[in-house]
């Protein structure tokens, strides 16, 4: 069998394994709302594309495409956190067999390069291309551009896959993005105009010069052996790694939480949780970076200029509260998956683990509220309006994302990032987490809109205390629908482990 083939099987394989997964039929609701989304961002895409094309023609510079590819290549490279995972999770069944293990991550990395997600931005560059043909351009050198922008989007897929691999071992790896593109942005920023000034204009007689040249391609082709060949070297040995469990084995005191041992089974649960986000890695890996991304934009609004209206007001200040529930809340029960047969041993054992499980995520927005301050301090936000979001966070949202413990039947790996199954979404928790997102600041804009601001953020605190102090009575009523399904629940954790 040569690689073709084994290409063509091993993708014929991956498909399989889709379709055989336990949430297969509840995610293609899931892939209908992407479908969506795409037909969106394709026609928003096209007209942008059009609009610079047009520019580009009336100017004579065709070439002006390479000035905003930065910034498309740093959106791309933001996109692909979302949208793709690395793809060695697909060669675990493969590290056993006969094949050669460097053959087959070569077959997933090229089948990463041939993926239908970078040919997205062709939507944009094909308008712009055609515009500028129109205008005057050759027609070699219009295909030529097209080459090379979709290439530069395929080196930036290898620059996505070696720092999400770094991250999966590291969260410290973030830097590395960090210190590349800043120091691209922080010289603009920080030089003088005149300075500034002249370094666009050669930077704009280099990109006319050299744009289309072969040093560019050749430069460009370099660059993604060298990533593709660090890739394949990497991924490879990380992944033996975490097949063979190399584990630190070194000592480390570990705290026991003794002050919760008063709470009886409900501290034992807390205990639980807490250690849980400090030692498994996927779960801990997830809290950071919601504490990164709450202080980050904490930041930005504070002491900069950008999202200063009213509406990124709102919803960054009720994502500073929603983003722990939306990413962890909505995949509730799912780490629990590992051990969900001990927790079945004895009566209300997951109604006490729900409860804490509550408490635990109520005690976590202390952290955002603290990461709040700033903003508040430089007068961007309203005491009442933080006070409105978070109890809104620990009532009516809390309560939605709870109820997804009465249908989530899919294990959650808690330390394999790499190797791990591909954690898809089912059809209600994409739905709940977009309604966490943007239901309550669509209510404050409607109050708004009827009375004021204030108003709408008091009706916000009254209903969030209201769910607030009702919390025994529906986690309740959904430990009690979720024990009704049990059986299918617990089927679907085993098949899925």
């Amino acid at each position: 069998m040569n690689k073709v083939q084994l290409f063509f099987l091993l993708h014929k394989n991956a498909k399989l394994s889709e379709k055989r997964h336990p949430m297969f039929e509840a995610n293609q609701y899931g892939k209908l709302f992407a479908y969506i989304m795409y037909a969106f961002l394709v026609i928003y895409f096209i007209g942008l594309g059009t609009f610079f094309g047009w520019i580009a023609a009336t100017e004579g510079s065709p070439e002006m495409i390479f000035f905003v590819m930065l910034f498309m290549l740093i959106f791309d490279f933001g996109g692909r956190f979302v949208a793709q995972q690395t793809p060695l999770m697909l060669v675990k069944p493969y590290l056993l067999t006969p094949i050669s293990k460097y053959t087959a991550i070569d077959c997933f990395l090229i089948s990463q390069i041939l993926d239908r997600g970078n040919l997205i931005w062709m939507t944009f560059f094909l308008p712009y291309a055609f515009v500028v043909w129109c205008g005057g351009a050759s027609t070699w050198s219009t295909l030529g551009m097209l080459f090379v922008l979709h290439l530069m989007v395929v080196v930036n897929s290898q620059w996505y896959l070696l720092v999400r691999t770094l991250i999966n071992q590291n969260m410290l790896w973030w830097a590395l993005p960090g210190v590349v593109y800043g120091s691209i942005f922080l010289p603009l920023l920080f030089l003088p105009d005149n300075i500034a000034s002249k370094l666009f204009d050669w930077l704009e007689d280099i990109i006319a010069q050299y744009g289309y040249s072969w040093m560019t391609l050749l430069f460009i082709v370099i660059l993604f052996a060298i990533l593709f060949c660090i890739n394949r070297h990497l991924q490879m040995k990380l992944v033996y790694a975490e097949i063979s469990k190399q584990e630190n084995t070194k000592i480390k005191h570990v705290s026991e939480f003794s002050m919760l041992n008063r709470y009886g089974q409900l501290g034992e649960y807390l205990k639980l949780e807490i250690k849980s986000t400090m030692r498994n890695k996927a779960i801990r890996t997830r809290f950071i970076q919601g504490v990164c991304f709450v202080l980050f934009f904490s930041l930005v609004i504070a002491f900069g200029e950008m999202y200063q209206d009213q509406y990124s007001r709102n919803f960054w200040c009720l994502y500073a509260f929603v983003i722990f529930g939306a990413v962890n809340l909505t995949k509730v029960m799912c780490p629990e998956g590992n051990y969900i047969d001990l927790l079945m041993v004895h009566e209300e054992n997951i109604l006490k683990l729900l409860t804490a499980k509550y408490y635990y995520y109520c005690a976590i927005l202390l952290l955002p509220l603290l990461l709040q301050l700033p903003p508040v301090i430089m007068g961007k936000f309203s005491v009442l309006m933080v006070l409105a979001y978070l109890l809104t966070a620990t009532g009516p949202l809390y309560c939605m994302l709870f109820h997804l413990a009465i249908i989530n039947k899919d294990t959650l790996p808690l330390n394999e990032k790499i190797t791990g199954k591909n954690q898809m979404e089912n059809k209600w928790q994409f739905i709940l987490s977009l309604v966490s997102m943007f239901v309550p600041i669509c209510f404050v804009f409607v109050f708004e809109a009827i009375f004021d601001s204030v108003t709408a953020y008091w009706v916000l605190i009254v209903i969030g205390i209201a769910f607030t102090a009702a919390e025994p009575y529906w986690m309740r009523s959904i430990y009690q629908r979720m024990m009704r399904r049990r059986y299918q629940n617990l089927e679907g954790f085993h098949s899925s482990r």
